[in-house]
Parts: C-alpha cells; structure tokens; sequence
C-alpha cells in the first residue's frame, strides 16, 4: 500500500511521509515518532537533539552561495488526532496508518490520514535529506503535542532558535497564505449524580447518532456541519420531557479539536409507553434530519432494543445535566468585524461522557480576540454551573496577530504570483495554529503559514490532494531560494 505512495510526486516528499506514518503517533504518545525523528537526523550526521519537552530540532547549514541569508526555520508538528469510525478496528498506538490513493486524492482506511501535519512534516524532512536544493541556513523545529494542547510549542525556550523567519507548514488550502489564527481554551464540566435501580416494566434501548461530516473545530465550524453531542441531546431532553425517560449511559463525541460525529446513549422507558414513545422518536428524528438534510445527507439516527442496564441517572440530575446541554453554546458564537467572512468566536461541544455516577463535558473555545474568549467561556461555565458541575478553564493559548506589514509576507505573494499566474489569498484562519505561542519568546521572529489542500481534518474522511502537495512543494522551494 505504502509503495502506491511512494510512487507520487515529488517522491522526495510522498517516501518520508510513508516512513513517517508507519510510526505511531498520536498526540500524547509520541515517544515512538521523537524517536523516529532523532535517528533520522543523525543518520543524515545533523545537529539534531531534544528539547527538555520533547520537541526536537535538527539545523543544517546553507548550501553554497546562500550562507548570508536570513536563516529560516521551518516548523511543523509530529503529533496527529487520532480519530477513526466506530466500525473501523484499529489501534493507534501500535498501527502504522493504512494509506491509499482514490483519484487525485490520498486517504486512509477508517481513520484520520495524519496529512495534517505530516506532510509539512515530509517536505521539512526532504529539506533536511536533500543534496541539490538551494537553501539558507535552515533549522527544523517539529514540535509535540499541537493537536491537543500545544505543549510542545508552550514549553519550547527563548534563545534556542536561531532562525529570523519562520514558515509554518500547517495550513490546508493551497491558495491561501495565513498570517493569524484564534487562540483557544478548554473547557471542562464535571458532577456525581446518584444511581437509581431501574424502574419495574421497562424496556430499554440503545439510541446512536451516526454518519455526521464531523471535521476541525476551528477551521470547519462555520459550515454548519452536525454535532452529534447536541443531537443526541435534543432527543434526550425531549424524550425526558414527555416520556420521562431514564439515562443510564451517554457516550458522545472523543477530542476536543474534532466536531462530534457519534453519539450514542442506553435509555430505558415504561413499557406502557413503548409505542407511543417509538412513534413520536420517529418524527422527531424525520425533522432533525429534515433540518440537516443539505449538509448532513448521511445523518443516521437509530434506535434500537438493548438488555435492561443496572442502574439509570436519578432524575433531577438527569434533567438539569440536560437542560445544561441544550443551553450551551455551540457553533459559530460571533464574526470578525476585522476580518471578513473570519469566525471570531465559537465553541464546540466535543466530548460528553455519563457513566457510573459521573459525568465529563469537554469543550474547546477559540477566538481571535482574547477577551471574547474569555466572555465565551465564562458564559459555558455560568451554564454548566448552574447544573451543578464543577468548571475548569485549562490549556489557554494565545492567537497570532496578523502583521500585513511582514516582510516574508511580501516575498511569498510575489514568488506565489510568479509561479502561479495569480495573486493568493492573504487570510487569518479560526484554526489555532503555534506561530502564536513561538511568537511570545521569539517576537522578532517574522512568522507566515502555508501548505496543501487537506479536507475533512480531525475526521475519517481527511483526506490531501496529489496536485496541491506538488504545488506546495514547488512554491517551498522557490521560498527558500528567494528568502533576504
């Protein structure tokens, strides 16, 4: 399978990013691939070490002609969200990613593709190995742990890079070159709840929420895609309402930076009133997908008979948990009036687990602007403390201020417009990116971001285009050679 994409061009590139996702990788558990990047390094005899976090950096000097140059470091993260459907059997803390190509198109077996960011992380690693291919003095810094709170990029200390640009190979659309992004906070509601035996003369059932586009929290938010948390929720709520249902599991959403794409729940509900209650489920799900039909086409909500459970929620907790839910924003909370067509702030409900007593919510809010971040999150925490959750705002990290005045800005628009026959797209993105956080210890720095068209981030149904990897590639090399 791998040697169907070392086949694509450049192979340079499409051979490291075959190796690279061979390795295990998920955010948190990168031991494996630090690894794998040390070796690689030494073996090509670099200056390659670690940092005291784990990020890991290999500099090489320039090749001739071009050692007064500005030096660059080019930075991608080794980490990737490891998200798969709940059909797919896969393990990604032992399996390399099952790779194939469809058309233009390369993708993976179930799971996410690690496109973002491994292929910033191959053309960096191509860089590194390439003997005929102009450069400054380049330094590669691949930092750990973006996708699930930037640690890597948090802990990296001042004076230890030497580069004066930075070119960030994390964005997803090959016509655009970013020059700011949100920052983002996390947001987490917790409570006990008592169990209760499960009333006499009931049946139960398990309720799934299923097939939703899911995708990046930042970067896709503003599509209207579905969040199953919010769906499943709507059900729960009104079935408690009208059927006086009882919760027993609810089992929603995995990672914070993924839109939910599943939600599933065990609920039991009088035997006298089975019909009606399946009848009126009907039509509640024929008009949740009624509403989503244009962008949701493959929404499939099920329900289905399960064995009795051993307890279910007691029911004051259950209502007021939630009513929490159906309160919490979600989505696209206001628009950059800065910016046009620029979400500013939003949020996504992206985790909700009920079992055995305790319930976990898990948020993540971005906003470009600091303060309406903050506004955002003291409002989700209001709600969720008025159903008696204990509230807890974590893992802040900054955004990066756009400065069209950026020198790197210049060259990559014009260089863009020489190779490509049009002006690029100059933007912001919702998405955070590090060129924040790096830009708090080395604010001198001039800092752009760029890469490939990559669809469906975060989700089974990542995917990155063959023509675009190429395009970037060519666009990076001509970078290097025309950096001051």
């Amino acid at each position: 399978m791998n040697q169907e994409i070392e086949q694509l061009e450049p192979k340079r590139l499409w051979n490291n990013f075959a190796k690279l996702n061979a390795v295990p990788r998920p955010s948190k558990k990168e031991e494996r691939v630090i690894e794998f990047m040390m070796n690689f390094g030494k073996s090509l005899k670099l200056d390659t070490f670690k940092d005291e976090v784990g990020n890991v950096i290999i500099r090489k000097e320039a090749t001739r002609g071009m050692e007064d140059r500005k030096p660059i470091t080019l930075q991608s993260h080794l980490d990737m969200v490891h998200q798969k459907n709940s059909a797919t059997e896969f393990d990604f803390e032992t399996q390399g990613i099952e790779m194939f190509v469809e058309g233009d198109w390369v993708k993976a077996k179930g799971t996410t593709l690690g496109a973002d960011n491994g292929i910033g992380v191959a053309a960096i690693m191509g860089l590194l190995e390439s003997q005929d291919i102009a450069h400054p003095p380049i330094e590669a810094l691949f930092t750990i742990d973006e996708e699930t709170g930037m640690t890597g990029a948090k802990g990296l200390k001042e004076n230890l890079l030497r580069g004066k640009i930075l070119l960030n190979l994390d964005t997803e659309e090959d016509d655009e070159i970013d020059i700011g992004c949100a920052g983002g906070i996390d947001i987490t509601a917790t409570r006990t709840y008592d169990e209760q035996d499960v009333p006499k003369r009931t049946i139960a059932y398990v309720m799934s929420v299923k097939g939703l586009h899911g995708g990046h929290s930042g970067m896709d938010i503003h599509r209207g895609f579905g969040n199953a948390n919010k769906i499943m929720n709507r059900l729960l709520y009104k079935s408690t309402e009208e059927f006086d249902i009882g919760v027993a599991h609810i089992d929603g959403g995995s990672l914070r930076n993924a839109i939910p794409r599943e939600s599933f729940a065990t609920i039991v509900v009088g035997e006298d009133k089975k019909e009606d209650f399946e009848v009126k489920l009907t039509e509640w799900i024929q008009d949740i997908k009624s509403e989503n039909s244009y962008i949701e086409s493959n929404l499939d909500i099920t329900l289905v008979t399960a064995g009795l459970p051993a307890k279910i929620m007691e029911k004051i907790a259950q209502r007021k948990i939630l009513k929490a839910i159906y309160g919490a924003h979600n989505g696209v909370y206001s628009m950059s009036a800065a910016i046009p067509d620029l979400v500013e702030t939003s949020n996504n409900i992206a985790r909700i687990e009920v079992k055995s007593g305790k319930i976990t919510i898990g948020c993540l809010t971005r906003s470009s602007v600091d303060s309406a971040k903050f506004d955002l999150a003291n409002s989700l925490k209001s709600v969720f403390e008025l159903a008696d959750c204990t509230v807890t705002l974590a893992g802040d990290y900054p955004g990066w201020s756009p400065n069209p005045n950026s020198e790197i800005l210049e060259v990559l628009k014009e260089q863009y417009e020489v190779l490509f026959k049009e002006k690029p797209q100059v933007v912001a993105c919702h998405a955070g990116l590090e060129c924040g956080i790096l830009g708090h210890n080395y604010p001198e720095m001039d800092m752009i971001s760029f890469g490939p068209t990559i669809k469906g981030a975060h989700s089974p149904d990542e995917r990155v285009n063959v023509p675009s990897v190429k395009k970037f590639w060519t666009f990076l090399l001509q970078i290097l050679k025309s950096t001051p």
